[in-house]
């Protein structure tokens, strides 16, 4: 096993931040990377990413469900992640797999954190009890500004995507706080600029990041 292999295996990794800052895009790219480096990954996505998590995933991003309540959408949250963690992410770091996951709980608590209902000790608070020592061993924000984020997406907004400017301020500025609070297992890497730019800054991160 050669050194990238040995130092990422059974290792959970996050790429999380504000919509629009290139996650899905990005973690594609380290996943092939680190694939090309003989490091055997397992990517995965939060919501979803099992049948259960896919069918909470089109409850949560649904537009008819303006109406629902934060406690609601983190008790989604977790539900899926459990399902998760259960069917794929905990086998997969037994066999040694470095995990790579879109999103996690963190997004929860800049997303939830902002709609104003929850705070982000009382969202901590239920993930001990859903997820106990489920941690990631390294936590990747992108950072962009709300601006760019939003003006990216192409699609049509989801439900939380469509919650406007001033929400999506909030949410970064949360994501940060996470970053800035705890730096021993999250680390930020600047989300502007070209996709390849972007790739080597959170490679830089993987290569120099002290694992344990």
């Amino acid at each position: 096993m050669n050194e990238p292999a040995k130092k990422l295996a059974g290792k959970f990794v996050v790429i999380d931040g504000p919509d629009g800052a290139g996650k899905t895009t990005q973690l594609k790219l380290l996943a092939d990377h680190l694939r090309g480096e003989g490091v055997a990954v397992r990517e995965v996505c939060d919501p979803g990413g099992t049948v259960i998590g896919e069918k909470i995933r089109a409850i949560l991003l649904d537009n008819s469900h303006a109406e629902m309540a934060v406690g609601c959408e983190v008790l989604l949250y977790m539900a899926s992640r459990v399902q998760l963690t259960v069917e794929v992410i905990g086998p997969a770091l037994q066999k040694d797999e470095c995990v790579l996951c879109d999103r996690w709980v963190s997004s929860t608590v800049a997303y939830q954190v902002a709609g104003g209902a929850a705070t982000a000790n009382e969202i901590l608070d239920v993930y001990k009890i859903a997820l106990r020592d489920m941690r990631p061993d390294l936590t990747i924000i992108l950072n962009v500004p709300a601006e760019i984020g939003l003006a990216r997406l192409t699609a049509e907004p989801d439900r939380m995507e469509a919650k406007g400017l001033e929400f999506h301020q909030k949410v970064r500025q949360l994501f940060l706080r996470q970053a800035e609070a705890a730096p021993q297992i999250f680390a930020v890497v600047d989300g502007r600029g070209e996709i390849q730019e972007v790739q080597r800054r959170i490679r830089d991160v993987i290569a120099k990041w002290d694992w344990k």
